[in-house]
């Protein structure tokens, strides 16, 4: 019962040993591609706010693979992210869909706001 708890908070130990992995990809790649990647998986970790582990792990999973992927061909950083690292950042992180932080509060304030005007209408 405990460890079903634990796992709805923090993940399944399998999410977790893969996330470890790719951060690992992340933190071994060649420079400039390993701080360019550590900076997006920070930004992602912040601004991403999803709930679903799979869904965190397949985003990281899929920025290790990018970024491998860009150093094994010599991209220029640039080439990559554009003239926009925020919005390519938030591009990206909006390709992948699942729960939020905020899907719990934007329930909320509908819900608030649905209250209010039913009272109003009465």
């Amino acid at each position: 019962m405990t460890s079903k708890w634990i796992e709805a908070l923090t993940g399944t130990l399998e999410q977790k040993k893969q996330y470890k992995q790719d951060k690992a990809r992340i933190d071994g790649l060649p420079a400039p591609y390993a701080s360019v990647a550590q900076a997006l998986h920070r930004y992602l970790t912040y601004y991403g706010g999803m709930t679903e582990g799979d869904t965190l792990v397949r985003m990281f999973g899929d920025l290790a693979d990018l970024w491998e992927r860009a150093a094994i061909d010599g991209a220029p950083v640039r080439a990559i992210v554009g003239d926009d690292p925020v919005e390519f950042a938030e591009t990206f992180a909006r390709s992948y869909s699942g729960k939020e932080w905020i899907d719990k509060e934007r329930k909320r304030l509908i819900d608030a706001i649905d209250k209010a005007a039913s009272v109003q209408t009465q």
